[in-house]
């Protein structure tokens, strides 16, 4: 055997144990679970572009369902899906899903909370006094005989995702989940985010949530705070900008 054959064998030897070691060795995201939680009006597939970043990453992720039919109910919801996670959790709520996880969010396998143009309520107060919906938004939602409230599919793309593509946000406004007008007058009973780190995005262009409030809470809460040129949809607007959030807080799990 000549002394090239050689080298090249063992490097190959080399290139296979390297490629046998990296399959089997762990990733480091692999400890860490996303789970994220869905707003008003919407539904957990308004986070899919998040979570196709977040898996191609290597991250776990876990997105709830909730029923939108009331703060506990929702709280419940979102429960159920921690229960069912091994390890430690970063919780991610958009919008009346920051009350959800504000209050799931004392589950002890959650180890930090991301807000994402979300309510961040304290303990006492409600989703609607800590951060009523803004004009004109709040003049285009409309209850139904049962309680519930929808956002005029009319309205729903200048309010709500004003950044979307045209054809997306008309879909969304004809496919809208209407939510208990309920949740919002529900007294919060824990606050994570008090003894939990947090992350606050705030969407600048936002039409739902008052970005002066926005950052207001996410003050009260000692967030680390990103700013995002977006509407309230930034996680569906801007997936990648929303992900480097969640993966900053997941890193910084020890």
């Amino acid at each position: 055997m000549t002394t090239t054959q050689r080298f090249l064998g063992a490097m190959t030897a080399l290139m296979v144990a390297a490629a046998t070691n990296a399959q089997s060795a762990p990733s480091p995201t692999a400890a860490v679970t996303i789970v994220l939680v869905h707003g008003a009006l919407i539904d957990g597939s308004s986070w899919r572009g998040v979570y196709d970043v977040l898996t191609r990453n290597g991250y776990r992720v876990s997105i709830v369902q909730q029923p939108l039919t009331g703060l506990a109910e929702d709280v419940a919801a979102t429960k159920r899906v921690l229960d069912q996670q091994d390890g430690p959790v970063i919780l991610v709520g958009h919008s009346y899903g920051g009350s959800i996880i504000t209050v799931a969010g004392s589950d002890p396998k959650v180890k930090a909370l991301v807000y994402v143009a979300a309510l961040q309520p304290d303990v006492g107060e409600t989703s609607g006094e800590v951060a009523p919906p803004m004009p004109p938004a709040s003049n285009d939602l409309k209850p139904t005989e049962d309680g519930f409230v929808f956002l005029d599919p009319a309205k729903f793309a200048a309010d709500f995702g004003a950044d979307l593509p045209k054809a997306q946000a008309e879909f969304m406004a004809r496919s809208q989940m209407p939510v208990s007008g309920a949740a919002f007058n529900a007294k919060l009973t824990a606050a994570a985010w008090r003894d939990k780190p947090s992350y606050a995005i705030i969407a600048t262009q936002d039409r739902a949530l008052n970005p002066e409030i926005a950052r207001w809470m996410a003050k009260r809460a000692g967030s680390k705070v990103t700013v995002i040129k977006a509407s309230h949809a930034v996680h569906i607007s801007h997936p990648r900008d929303v992900a480097r959030v969640i993966e900053t807080a997941a890193r910084a799990v020890k």
